[in-house]
């Protein structure tokens, strides 16, 4: 067995995501593990090169974790011949510049989504790693979550018989900032001059959940809304927040599916977790947040009777059972990292590219038209340029 680096240029680590997922959980978790076993049973061991803005940022976090690497200029990451891959979680903004240095350096690269603001942006990009042959993938990390995974395994099983619906409700409530609690995400999400709403930041998850698990969406109707027109930011200071904080929007899938997905950041949370989806099928019914899930099997599904003039007899929450832990199931965002240099280093199977990813961005166009223009809108298969 040959234990093989690999140099990952990191960057947007200083974020939230990026550190957190990334580098600690994904990255970090993969070497102090042994690396990623091959197929011909060698071991892949990430090295990544932390690259960002801010030199000291970016050495606090090298020296807490014991990394060496660390610059802020980029390019001379780029031309650097033992770094393979390059990795963004920054600011949709600037991903699709970085990401074609990246290309134009002949990296392959993986990013966060939403990969673009714009469906062209989207296409050119993937567009540009398919011309210059560089392997090429998004974080899609909802499909690996523990409570989607069983949401796949009862639909594999045929459990559900034939779905009919699907229902998601995603959010909580983020604080406004202004009355002595800070607000816990970055301001710039509710600026639509920074790239930032609920629409643009969510969707592009559903159209992959939805597209993956039940069926491919084929048109959508959305109303967005922005519930909280001012907010406080970073530095104290009150800003006018204009871009969407909610979503509520109902899909068409392939097979008549119907799937309605509510997401908001103005929102209290009296469910399960902070994101729940229930799939209804003829057969059987699921419910699941990001890690357990509740299946209803049609023989076990109580009879109602609407009454409004005596209390409900029923306690339907346990009238559900839930789904064992049948297996170890890993951080999602490792698991895909895990994956993707598995693509890069032996050629191993891999869906999640590019232009996977563009399709998040057209649903989320398509949904902002619908939103505009007050109405149901298509969404057609994407072409290649």
């Amino acid at each position: 067995m040959v234990t093989k680096p690999i140099g990952i240029i990191m960057h947007g680590i200083t974020g939230r995501m990026g550190y957190n997922q990334h580098l600690v959980r994904s990255i970090l978790a993969i070497r102090e593990q042994g690396g990623v076993l091959l197929a011909n049973g060698d071991k892949l061991m990430p090295e990544p090169i932390l690259v960002g803005r801010n030199a000291e940022k970016i050495e606090a976090i090298a020296r807490k974790h014991g990394l060496s690497k660390t610059t802020t200029d980029l390019d001379s990451a780029l031309a650097d011949p033992d770094n393979t891959i390059f990795f963004d979680a920054g600011s949709t903004q600037m991903r699709v510049d970085l990401l074609e240095r990246a290309i134009a350096a002949g990296k392959h690269v993986y990013c966060e989504k939403p990969i673009s603001e714009t469906l062209a942006e989207a296409l050119s990009v993937a567009a540009s790693a398919e011309r210059r042959g560089v392997k090429n993938g998004v974080v899609q990390d909802k499909l690996f979550l523990p409570g989607l995974r069983k949401i796949a395994m009862l639909r594999d099983s045929g459990f559900f018989g034939k779905i009919l619906s699907v229902r998601g409700e995603f959010g909580y409530w983020v604080f406004e900032g202004d009355w002595g609690v800070q607000a816990q995400r970055p301001s710039w999400n509710y600026r639509k001059a920074d790239g930032g709403g609920m629409i643009l930041d969510m969707l592009p998850h559903w159209r992959y959940v939805l597209d993956n698990l039940f069926g491919e969406v084929k048109a959508v109707s959305c109303l967005g809304a922005t519930h909280i027109p001012s907010r406080v930011n970073e530095s104290g200071k009150t800003y006018v927040a204009d871009a969407d904080d909610a979503a509520y929007a109902t899909f068409e899938l392939e097979g008549g599916i119907v799937a309605h997905i509510n997401s908001s950041w103005a929102v209290r949370v009296r469910r399960d977790d902070l994101v729940t989806f229930q799939v209804d099928g003829t057969h059987g019914s699921a419910v699941c947040g990001l890690m357990r899930c509740w299946t209803q099997h049609r023989v076990n599904t109580p009879k109602p009777v609407w009454n409004p003039d005596q209390p409900q007899t029923i306690n339907f929450f346990d009238t559900w059972d839930e789904v064992p832990d049948t297996q170890v199931f890993d951080n999602g965002f490792k698991v895909q990292w895990e994956g993707f240099l598995r693509h890069v280093a032996e050629d191993a199977p891999w869906k999640f590219t590019l232009r996977e990813g563009a399709k998040g961005v057209q649903l989320a166009e398509l949904a902002q038209k619908s939103w505009t223009e007050r109405r149901w809108v298509d969404v057609p298969a994407l072409t290649a340029l």
